[in-house]
Parts: C-alpha cells; sequence; structure tokens
C-alpha cells in the first residue's frame, strides 16, 4: 500500500501553504508557443526541460507545492497526435518525473530547505475538449464516458511518486459526481477546486455549496477550494464552502481576472487590477489554508506571498 502521508502532515501544521502560479503563462513567458490542443502538455513531447525551468521558477520564488504539466494530459489526447496508448501513457507519468527533478535541482542548492511536494494536475474533461467548455461546464458527455476518460489518468498518476492528486478547475456538477467514486479507488490524498463564475456557482451553474458536499465524509480529499476562477469571487466562495465543510483544508489559486478566448487561445488584456498578495491575507484570515495562482500569475506574485511570510 502507498504510503503518503506528506501533504496531510504539511496541512495538520497549520501555517499558510504557497503553492505556485500558471504553468501556460510561466512557459509562454520563457517564449513556449502552447496554442496547440495539448496547450502546455504540448512541451511534454518536445520540450521538457522548459517545464523543468518553469518549475524551478516557482521553486526559486518559495512555492512549497508544485503542479505537474499533465493538466491538458490524457491518453485520448495524445493518441488523437499519432501516439500509441502507452506512449501516452509513459508522457502522462513523465510529467510528475519532470517535476521531480526540478525539486532535485532545487534542493541541490537549498539543501536546508523543506523539500517540496508534487500535486499531479488532474484537469477536468473541457480540459480534453479544448474548446473552452472547462468554464462552461456543459458537456453534452454521458457518465460512462467521463469515468473512462478519468479513471486512466487517475490510476497511472496515483502509481507515480506524486503526493496530491489535484483535481482542479471542474466546472461540473456531473463531472464532480465521477470524481467522488473515482477518488475512494485512489491511495494518494487529493484535493478538488471548482472553476466558479460568480461567488455563488461553478461554471455550470450549480451551487458551490452543493458541489462541496459531495465531498464532506470522503476520506481521500484533503482539501477544497477554487481555482482558474476570478480574485473578486474567493472571499464569498471561501465562506459558502466553509459553511458545509469543517474539516477539510481549503485552497485557493485564481485566475488574475481576465477572461480567455478558446478561439485564439488567448487570455484578453482587460482583467482586474487587483494586489494579489492582499488579498492572499484577506483569503488566509477566512480559512483557505493553500494558497497560489492560476493562469497569468506568475513567480512574482508567488515571491510576494512568501516575501510577506518572511
Amino acid at each position: 500500500m502507498k504510503q503518503n502521508n506528506s501533504f496531510k502532515n504539511l496541512i495538520d501544521a497549520g501555517k499558510l501553504i504557497v503553492l505556485d502560479g500558471g504553468l501556460s503563462n510561466q512557459l509562454e513567458a520563457q517564449g513556449c508557443n502552447l496554442t496547440t490542443s495539448l496547450w502546455s502538455a504540448e512541451l511534454l513531447l518536445n520540450n521538457p526541460q522548459a517545464i523543468i525551468d518553469a518549475h524551478l521558477a516557482y521553486l526559486n520564488a518559495g512555492a512549497q507545492i508544485i503542479t505537474s504539466s499533465s493538466y491538458q494530459a490524457s491518453i485520448e489526447g495524445f493518441m488523437s497526435k499519432g501516439l500509441s496508448e502507452s506512449q501516452a501513457e509513459d508522457l502522462i507519468l513523465i510529467s510528475v518525473k519532470l517535476a521531480e527533478k526540478a525539486i532535485e535541482n532545487f534542493m541541490v542548492n537549498h539543501p536546508n530547505s523543506v523539500r517540496p511536494l508534487i500535486a499531479a494536475s488532474i484537469g477536468p474533461y473541457g480540459a480534453y475538449l479544448a474548446d473552452g467548455s472547462e468554464y462552461t461546464g456543459h458537456y453534452g458527455t454521458s457518465n460512462d464516458e467521463l469515468m473512462k476518460f478519468h479513471s486512466q489518468r487517475l490510476r497511472l498518476l496515483d502509481q507515480s511518486r506524486a503526493d496530491i492528486l489535484a483535481c482542479e478547475t471542474i466546472p461540473s456538477y456531473q463531472e464532480a459526481k465521477i470524481l467522488v467514486e473515482l477518488l475512494n479507488r485512489v491511495e494518494t490524498p487529493a484535493w478538488i477546486s471548482f472553476s466558479c463564475s460568480s461567488g455563488q456557482h461553478i461554471n455550470d451553474g450549480t451551487d458551490i455549496e452543493q458541489v462541496a458536499r459531495l465531498f464532506v465524509h470522503h476520506s481521500k480529499v484533503l482539501a477544497l477550494g477554487i481555482n482558474c476562477t476570478a480574485p473578486e469571487y474567493v472571499s464569498e466562495l471561501i465562506d459558502r464552502i466553509k459553511s458545509v465543510v469543517a474539516d477539510k483544508a481549503i485552497v485557493v489559486y485564481p485566475n488574475a481576472g481576465e477572461d480567455y478566448d478558446a478561439n485564439t487561445k488567448t487570455w484578453l488584456t482587460d482583467g482586474a487590477d487587483f494586489d494579489f498578495c492582499d488579498r492572499v491575507g484577506q483569503w488566509y484570515q477566512q480559512g483557505a489554508q493553500i494558497i497560489g495562482g492560476c493562469c497569468r500569475i506568475g513567480p512574482e506574485q508567488i515571491k510576494a506571498i512568501t516575501d510577506k511570510l518572511s
């Protein structure tokens, strides 16, 4: 049986845990082109060193948890590019190995640091579709199809050296119910975070309290929260989640408040202007323990959090 208490121990310590920021925007800042259907997972094929470098940027900024480059990595997605099923499985596992490599490099230069943890990113079905449907939650697919899609990747990443299974940007009540069942079968601890369209609803219109209740008694899910959500909604969402879930950590990693254009695969530049570091203090006071950033939040914002803590 897999023994993995690192994430639980970190939560039980009661201190703020700093998560990394958006992997895609850091890769783009490094000059990578992510406009394919595989998004950042494309680099698992053609530029793995860029992924290691992006992880290192966040580790050097103070992140205690880095998230693997498997958000948009799926068996179906890789096979659509002409890879075999076994090649696709290998690439998904390589995403965790690249995070391990980054941590090994970091520890060489910071031997007295606490070893950071790896969260294996498990994106929603909509990420595989690459049509922006993770921002609506309306897939028009069956439970069986969602079960098949998630079970393969969860099985693989559960067998990896990841410390956490991060089911993230979940926009759909249907998809959340599927994950309840599948996460009962894993040995690695997990968090689940929802993408929300307001301070009350996830993207498909379901009340955040309704989806949070699905995981109240889930033994494998140690944290619940929000990601890839506009920062102005986060405070209300924290309060709503805590009103129904008392004994789990709260994880929040919002985006920069911009709108995503699924056709051009770009973020519009008229997003909200906000002081990320000041918001972090407010969210922590409300009960959020694991805090980082999603799309368009980079190493500079993560460093601001760690500098404020120190």
